[in-house]
């Protein structure tokens, strides 16, 4: 190709380290948003967002039910709310956070990030949230409605 140098089409370090984190940095922009929006909007109030179809159909609480106000609880501080409204679901914002930050410093790095979840650990975790499921909706474990 006459005309073109080879120089011209060099990445510098900078630009591909940008390049890496962009995704990551994407992901952190939508999960920032939707919290922003669940710290605005609170689920308390009614109207604001859809009910969960299978408490109204059928008056038993989901794994995600409360999700919404654990979130809006935990942007604003009240962790002990939050843990109330879904355990599980502040365990996956701590788990999201520490995932993500391994995930920027293995891609600043230059390092893939590899999860090596076998189906033991997909097993248990559907496990727990199915005994978190069925105690929630059991007489006993009215402490963990939302």
């Amino acid at each position: 190709m006459q005309g073109v140098n080879a120089d011209s089409h060099r990445v510098t370090p900078y630009a591909a380290r940008a390049a890496r984190l962009a995704v990551p940095a994407g992901i952190l922009a939508a999960v920032a948003g939707a919290f922003a929006y669940v710290a605005a909007v609170d689920p308390n109030e009614p109207g604001h967002y859809p009910a969960c179809p299978l408490l109204r159909l059928t008056g038993l609480y989901c794994p995600g039910c409360g999700g919404l106000r654990s979130a809006h609880a935990f942007v604003h501080g009240d962790f002990l709310t939050a843990l109330q409204a879904n355990a599980p679901a502040v365990l996956g914002y701590l788990g999201f956070a520490v995932l993500w930050t391994v995930w920027v410093v293995r891609a600043a790095r230059g390092r893939p990030l590899r999860l090596d979840l076998g189906p033991v650990h997909l097993w248990a975790v559907g496990a727990l949230l199915l005994v978190f499921t069925v105690v929630r909706n059991l007489p006993f474990g009215g402490w963990l409605h939302p």
